[in-house]
């Protein structure tokens, strides 16, 4: 058991390493023999986790994935039940911000998921994978303004969505360079437009 225990934490280390090169260096500056350097291993024991340099780049890309898809894990939707205003936006914006480059951890997430998705455009190798994750983020985002009682869940989404990725990457790259704090006011900005003033939203009621 402790030598599994060690495999599994060294893998661990090699794509950490990995993480690091790709917010300094960019997808184009990754190798093997740098990510073995980085990670004070010598390109055979690199070799042992990953084949090839391609391997690499889908297992990192994998990670990020799988590492949002837990964090979003303890959420659950039912807990939108019954909310409305201003909890509501709370509430999903707890859930949202676990996307987004608000901490250190997620920051470098975020860098490194725009590498792999730009460089998806042109090698088809990242595709499945960034196109899972769009496909998971898009049925988690609509779920929730289903349950919250949004008018056309699977428009809003896709509206918030482009919302999401904009703050992204104006918030890691020289484009925008968005503080925490703005990058959350104007996430909760559109939040409140969708689901405080949206038609129905906070309503007192009539006596029509």
């Amino acid at each position: 058991m402790p030598s599994r225990i060690d495999l599994e934490q060294r893998r661990k280390d090699v794509i950490e390493a990995a993480f690091r090169l790709l917010v300094t260096e960019g997808l184009s500056g990754l190798s093997l023999r740098k990510v073995a350097a980085e990670s004070g291993l010598n390109i055979g024991s690199v070799r042992h986790y990953f084949d090839d340099h391609r391997n690499l780049l889908v297992a990192a890309v994998t990670e990020v994935g799988n590492r949002m898809g837990k964090r979003l894990t303890r959420y659950p939707t039912d807990a939108l039940v019954g909310l409305a205003g201003e909890p509501a936006v709370d509430a999903l914006q707890s859930r949202l911000e676990e996307l987004l480059p608000i901490d250190e951890e997620r920051r470098v997430e975020s860098i490194v998921l725009t590498e792999f998705i730009v460089a998806a455009r042109v090698n088809p190798i990242f595709r499945p994978v960034t196109e899972q994750m769009a496909a998971d983020m898009r049925q988690v985002i609509t779920d929730a303004l289903h349950v919250l009682d949004v008018p056309d869940p699977a428009e809003e989404a896709e509206r918030l969505i482009a919302v999401l990725g904009g703050l992204v990457l104006d918030s890691v790259t020289p484009h925008g360079s968005l503080s925490v704090e703005r990058l959350r006011a104007t996430l909760r900005a559109h939040l409140r437009s969708v689901l405080v003033a949206a038609p129905g939203a906070d309503a007192a009621p009539t006596d029509d």
